[in-house]
C-alpha cells in the first residue's frame, strides 16, 4: 500500500502545478491590471505604473507565477487588495466552516446511498421510495431545495434557524441546528448520484457466482450483503467521491449564499464581485489541491475495501 501512495502523490505533483498555473494566468487574464484593481479606474498612469513596480506586478507572468507558487508553498499567500489582510488570516476561518460541511454532506450522501440499497428490508420496503428519491435530488437544483427547506423547517414549522452560522462555542446542539439544512441541501444531489451507480453495482455483484455460493452455504441475506456483495460494489462509489469534490465545491458555493454561511463558497463570490485576485487565486488553489487529495484518499480507500487490488 505504502508503494501505491507514494506513486499515487508523485503523479499528484506535476498535476497540481500545472492546474495552478492554468488559473494563475487565466485569472491574470480575465482580470487585467491588479493595480488599476487596487487603485480603480479613475486611478492615473503614474500611480498604476508606481504600483506595479512596488509589488512586481511588471514583471513577467512566468516570474510573478514561480513568486507566488513558491510563498505559497511557505504559507505566504500574499495580501487582500480590497482589505489589505492577509489572505490567509482571511481564508482558514471559512475553511474550517466549508470543509466541515462538505465532509458531513459527502458523508451523509454515502452512507445513506449505501445503506438504504444494501439492507435487505430496506431495499424491499423503502426500495421504491429511494427511486423517487434519487429522482428528485438529481434533478432539484441546491438553491431551490434550500429555499425550500428554509420555507417548510424554518418558517412554516419553525424547528430551525434559516440562515447563518453557529460556531462550537456557542453550544454543540445550537452549531447543528445551524448545519441541519445546509448539510441536506448539500448532500441530496450526491445521495441521489450515489444510490443510482451503487444500486446498479448491487444488482449487477448480486449475480455473480461467489454471492450465490455464499447463500447456498446459508450465510444469512445481511451478512451477504455487507461481508460480500458491499465491498464489491461500493468501488464505483468510491471513485465518484473523489471526482465529485470538484463539484462539490460549486455547490457548497450556492449553498453558502443561500444560508449566509462564512465560508470559502462565500467568499469566493466576494471576492468575485470585489475582483480580490489573490483571494480568489488562494480558495482557488485550495480547491485544486483537495480535489487531488480527496482523489488520492479514494485511491487508499479503494486498496482498503478490496484487497485484490492491493495484491495486484
Amino acid at each position: 500500500m505504502l508503494t501505491i501512495v507514494i506513486r499515487r502523490m508523485l503523479l499528484a505533483i506535476p498535476t497540481m502545478i500545472a492546474l495552478t498555473a492554468l488559473l494563475f494566468f487565466s485569472l491574470t487574464a480575465l482580470l487585467g491590471s491588479p493595480a488599476a484593481i487596487m487603485l480603480g479606474q479613475d486611478a492615473s498612469t503614474d500611480a498604476i505604473a508606481a504600483i506595479n513596480k512596488r509589488y512586481g506586478f511588471d514583471r513577467p507572468l512566468y516570474v510573478q507565477y514561480l513568486d507566488w507558487i513558491a510563498s505559497a508553498v511557505r504559507g505566504d499567500f500574499g495580501r487582500s487588495y480590497v482589505t489589505q489582510q492577509s489572505v490567509v488570516s482571511a481564508v482558514l476561518p471559512s475553511i474550517a466552516v466549508s470543509l466541515e460541511l462538505a465532509v458531513l454532506a459527502m458523508l451523509m450522501a454515502a452512507v445513506t446511498a449505501v445503506v438504504t440499497n444494501t439492507l435487505p428490508a430496506g431495499r424491499r420496503i423503502v426500495g421504491p421510495f429511494v427511486v423517487g428519491a434519487n429522482l428528485v435530488a438529481i434533478t432539484v437544483p441546491n438553491f431551490m431545495l434550500g429555499i425550500s427547506l428554509i420555507f417548510f423547517f424554518s418558517v412554516g414549522l419553525g424547528w430551525l434557524p434559516t440562515t447563518g452560522w453557529a460556531p462550537w462555542s456557542e453550544g454543540a446542539l445550537v452549531h447543528l441546528k445551524h448545519l441541519i439544512l445546509p448539510v441536506l441541501t448539500l448532500s441530496a444531489y450526491y445521495f441521489g448520484v450515489f444510490s443510482i451507480i451503487y444500486r446498479a453495482e448491487y444488482r449487477d455483484v448480486e449475480k455473480r457466482l461467489f454471492i450465490q455460493a455464499a447463500r447456498a452455504k446459508g450465510i444469512s441475506r445481511s451478512r451477504v450483503a455487507f461481508r460480500h456483495a458491499l465491498p464489491n460494489a461500493i468501488l464505483p462509489v468510491i471513485t465518484v467521491i473523489g471526482l465529485s469534490m470538484g463539484q462539490l465545491a460549486g455547490g457548497a458555493v450556492v449553498t453558502e449564499t443561500v444560508f449566509s454561511m462564512p465560508g470559502i463558497g462565500r467568499l469566493l463570490v466576494a471576492s468575485i464581485g470585489s475582483h480580490d485576485f489573490p483571494v480568489m487565486l488562494a480558495i482557488a488553489m485550495i480547491i485544486v489541491v483537495g480535489v487531488v487529495v480527496m482523489n488520492l484518499l479514494a485511491d487508499i480507500a479503494y486498496t482498503i475495501v478490496n484487497p485484490l487490488i492491493r495484491i495486484g
